[in-house]
């Protein structure tokens, strides 16, 4: 029975102090990036090799974008991060790299010029979310999804404003959507309007010009 008091109190001990490391995480997000006005966050694989077509997009995507007077917010680490972080770099913008704690798979690159680690990745996803006027999802894995569907739900409950979600690839991303029409809506899972949410985009202007055409309805609800 001491030994299981012992246990209980150890577990209340670790449970506070993570408490506050998460406070604090969400603290330094929202000083670091309480300057950030308006932004875009890029995801897509962590693998994506350099010089690839992908890569590349991405690295314009985020080009164009800054050159627009846009933030780039992506997850700070290798492949599509890099990329987008390099062309927002490259283009003399701001370049938010929101790294996280990983085994693998996440060294910080070297083109983010606003840097945070994240431990938890529920407080880094609030940053990618809190100041992006559009998600921007190349192809990627697991992480990518769970960014694209975060974002989905989070508009479809009207838990934050509806942005532009845009998918880069019509090709990779075509099954994913066909599934869902096919199967979510036909079983009235979702709504039309919940597909709606996502846009297909085979170019970076054709991103761009999605993002604009958003912000320009944006500005006159506005007014």
């Amino acid at each position: 029975m001491e030994n299981m008091d012992r246990y209980v109190l150890e577990n209340i001990a670790d449970d506070s102090w993570r408490m506050f490391r998460i406070i604090s995480e969400f603290v330094d997000g929202f000083e670091i990036m309480g300057n950030v006005k308006h932004a875009v966050s890029i995801f897509g694989s962590a693998r994506e090799p350099r010089g690839t077509r992908r890569y590349e997009d991405a690295v314009k995507t985020a080009y164009l974008l800054a050159k627009r007077g846009y933030a780039v917010i992506t997850g700070g680490g290798g492949g599509i991060m890099e990329a987008a972080n390099k062309g927002a770099y490259d283009a003399g913008g701001t370049s938010i790299g929101l790294n996280i704690e990983l085994p693998h798979e996440q060294n910080p690159n070297k083109y983010s010029n606003v840097k945070m680690g994240f431990r938890y990745f529920f407080a880094r996803k609030v940053m990618f979310v809190k100041y992006a006027r559009a998600f921007v999802v190349f192809p990627g894995g697991y992480g990518t999804f769970d960014e694209l569907f975060e974002a989905a739900t989070l508009i479809q409950t009207n838990k934050i404003k509806p942005f532009p979600v845009i998918l880069y690839g019509e090709k990779y991303w075509r099954g994913m959507l066909e599934w869902v029409k096919t199967h979510t809506l036909k079983d009235e899972y979702v709504n039309r309007e919940d597909i709606d949410i996502f846009h297909i985009a085979d170019s970076p202007e054709e991103i761009v010009r999605i993002i604009a055409r958003a912000d320009r309805v944006r500005m006159k609800r506005l007014k």
